[in-house]
């Protein structure tokens, strides 16, 4: 049975640093994308993409994010990472991990999703 598990985030000052993690359960495929979206107070029906590995690994992100974000995998370990610094007070959001199929050379599907992280960085 398939299932993702989240964990990491909390709270930091400004200027601090976290990192999110998911683990993937039933996942046998060689490769998947892979995604961080982050869930805005300001926007609560949303799950606006952070980060992600497209279907042929390069990694892309938002541009909030950028130099600041990292996300990174571990392959032997099924694990996703989102290293998260210099966090500012805007990055306040729950954080999602998602997993996805790639078929052909593109992103396939619906996502798969972790639990939610909540991320709460003050001033």
């Amino acid at each position: 049975q398939r299932r993702v598990l989240q964990s990491g985030g909390d709270s930091a000052q400004s200027g601090g640093s976290l990192t999110l993690s998911c683990e993937f359960f039933g996942y046998t495929e060689s490769r998947y994308c892979l995604a961080w979206f982050r869930i805005l107070p300001k926007n609560p029906g949303e799950r606006a993409e952070v980060a992600r590995f497209d279907a042929s690994g390069r990694t892309k992100y938002t541009e909030a994010v950028k130099d600041r974000f990292t996300i990174s995998q571990d392959n032997a370990k099924n694990m996703l990472y989102l290293q998260m610094n210099n966090l500012k007070p805007e990055d306040t959001a729950k954080y999602v991990c998602g997993i996805k199929a790639i078929k052909g050379s593109v992103c396939s599907g619906p996502w798969d999703w972790g639990q939610g992280t909540q991320v709460t960085v003050s001033s």
